[in-house]
């Protein structure tokens, strides 16, 4: 999917959550200009970047997104733009993969790439795609660097890496552990590590350079099996997650989790804990607060980000809340 380019380049990656109506803007522009120039602009900034032909969105995403462009540019007096029809032959032509990237602009400039699963379940897990509580996230910690800038972070159920990658990119920790169980994700996981020239720490002597200076690791962190040896040797200073609370099996041994880190953790480095949730279910969001209130750890509901960065639903119910004793 196209994520995320400059002002009013971003027709394509809105043009379903707006009910089109970026689209009927611009089909507006080009009857009073009678002008092809912003198409031509559009298209340069979308599907002919850079970034959009080497870590290429979903075939029938560019499709969509090409054959809009094209329905909008015909009502209009414009002259014929033949750069549009070409872009829309050359994606016909390609066959629909399983996967695709998605690439998000930060607000630096740089680029989060992931390469995603485009079924929202695959290969007996949901780890192979971004959710929204991902995304909300890594904006909240764009907004907060000093929670994460030189400390040690550990994320629970990384899935695809997008909110470490940005945390990485963005927040300068000293070290940041992802970890997840699925051996599909793990292994996707590290792809897009790499893509994101994010050298995992025990790696680091094949000559892989980590162009972040932060040091990666990757662990197989199964939730219910690890032990009090796993929290001892971890000794981060903050732990996130997003997402993790989507099925009512998996509360009690989360919760479980949660609170052996900070049970284990020495009394001067007690981690901070910061968990996103998208509320889909309420009783199963309901269960989990109560299990935490119930093994004594106490929630702080926080306010959300305020600065829009990454395009996803914003009529979701995503709530951030800090856990401690």
């Amino acid at each position: 999917m196209l994520m995320a380019f400059p002002h009013i380049f971003k027709f394509g990656i809105r043009m379903f959550k707006r009910g089109f109506l970026i689209f009927q803007e611009l089909e507006t522009y080009l009857r009073d200009s009678a002008s092809s120039a912003l198409l031509s602009q559009i298209i340069s900034k979308t599907v002919c970047h850079p970034i959009c032909k080497s870590r290429p969105p979903s075939n029938q995403y560019q499709r969509l997104f090409l054959s809009e462009l094209i329905k909008r540019h015909e009502t209009t007096a414009s002259e014929p733009l033949d750069e549009l029809y070409d872009a829309l032959a050359e994606v016909l032509r390609l066959e629909e993969q399983a996967q695709c990237h998605k690439s998000y602009r930060l607000p630096t400039g740089d680029f989060v790439s992931l390469i995603e699963n485009q079924a929202v379940i695959s290969e007996g897990t949901t780890g192979l795609v971004t959710w929204e509580a991902a995304l909300c996230l890594a904006e909240w910690a764009m907004e907060h660097t000093d929670i994460f800038q030189g400390r040690s972070i550990l994320e629970l159920g990384s899935g695809m890496g997008l909110t470490g990658i940005t945390v990485c990119k963005m927040c300068r920790p000293h070290k940041y552990i992802f970890s997840d169980c699925h051996p599909n994700v793990l292994r996707q996981l590290q792809r897009n590590l790499s893509l994101n020239n994010l050298a995992i720490q025990e790696f680091a002597s094949t000559g892989a350079s980590n162009t972040s200076g932060v040091q990666i690791m990757v662990k197989n962190l199964d939730w219910e099996v690890a032990s009090q040896e796993h929290f001892k040797d971890l000794c981060v200073d903050v732990v996130i997650a997003s997402d993790v609370v989507y099925d009512p099996e998996i509360v009690p041994c989360l919760v479980k989790l949660l609170s052996q880190f900070l049970i284990c953790a020495e009394k001067d480095k007690v981690p901070n804990m910061y968990i996103a949730s998208t509320i889909r279910n309420h009783e199963t969001y309901a269960s989990f607060r109560r299990e935490l209130e119930a093994s004594g750890i106490r929630q702080n509901i926080i306010p959300g980000p305020r600065r829009r960065v990454f395009p996803y639903d914003r009529s979701s119910q995503i709530e951030l809340i800090k856990l401690h004793l």
